[in-house]
């Protein structure tokens, strides 16, 4: 990734890093109450091949992890499944897409073929400490998902985001200010074409940017972007960072968290900069 100068020479770069990570704070949620860099562990890491499971997240944080990434989908009788994808052919040694099976049948589906799907209910309750970081993959699991958090009282715990703008909105118009949100696909396009000073308006009610390094030959988490976002009153978190060195250069650009399947690489790289507070 190339390093860009600021105007003005080292100092005044810091100084301008100073006032875009000041921005930030005025768009508090108890769900960023930890110092930044934030660590998430994407999908709990990839230990064994157990994404998305009670074993990878209780491996997560028994590493120092407070923020854990995860996704859901709801199964035909509506219940709501911690899971990446539609089906659950890839990961687990049974078949089938979870919006068409019973619970009964996802509940006996083994990932790697030795762990359960988890309810993400139960892991609320698992991990009372943790953070999480959603991707709501359908429609279906919107409804499902508030009605969990309402249950356990967790809007503080977590931010919901989905590739799917309307499926953001339509989250924040059901819960409110109570629940932290991060911009969909639109949102952040949006915010890229801000970053190149069009006069592009951006949703105010996200409180994160959450993105790849680049998509396609579009480079998206560069210096300008984390301004924008920061002006903005947003985070920015970028997934998926498995390479040390990347890890370093968007550090160095003032990300404010970072993703990774690499739980033990993202820790290092953060104690060696002394900003590790697992």
């Amino acid at each position: 990734m190339a390093q860009h100068r600021c105007p003005g020479g080292a100092g005044s770069g810091v100084r301008e890093r100073a006032r875009d990570t000041a921005a930030v704070t005025t768009a508090a949620h108890p769900y960023f109450d930890h110092p930044r860099p934030l660590a998430f562990a994407h999908r709990g890491g990839t230990a064994e091949g157990l994404e998305n499971t009670r074993f990878a997240f209780a491996r997560a944080v028994d590493l120092g992890y407070r923020y854990l990434e995860t996704d859901v989908h709801a199964t035909a009788d509506g219940v709501l499944a911690a899971f990446h994808d539609a089906t659950l052919d890839r990961v687990t040694d049974a078949r089938g897409r979870i919006a068409d099976l019973p619970w009964s049948e996802v509940a006996r589906a083994r990932v790697g073929g030795r762990e359960p799907v988890p309810l993400f209910a139960e892991l609320l309750r698992e991990f009372p400490r943790a953070r999480w970081n959603i991707d709501v993959k359908a429609d279906a699991a919107l409804v499902p998902l508030l009605r969990v958090l309402a249950e356990q009282d967790a809007w503080d715990r977590v931010c919901v985001g989905s590739f799917d703008e309307r499926r953001v909105v339509r989250a924040r118009a059901l819960a409110g200010a109570r629940l932290a949100t991060s911009l969909g696909t639109s949102g952040v396009l949006a915010l890229r074409l801000r970053s190149w000073r069009l006069p592009v308006p951006v949703r105010p009610s996200a409180l994160a940017a959450q993105v790849p390094v680049r998509h396609g030959r579009i480079p998206v988490a560069d210096r300008a972007f984390v301004r924008a976002a920061h002006r903005a009153g947003m985070q920015v978190h970028v997934w998926t960072v498995n390479d040390a060195d990347q890890m370093r250069e968007l550090l160095d650009l003032g990300v404010d968290g970072l993703m990774t399947d690499h739980l033990v690489r993202l820790r290092e790289v953060l104690a060696e900069r002394g900003a590790w507070t697992g």
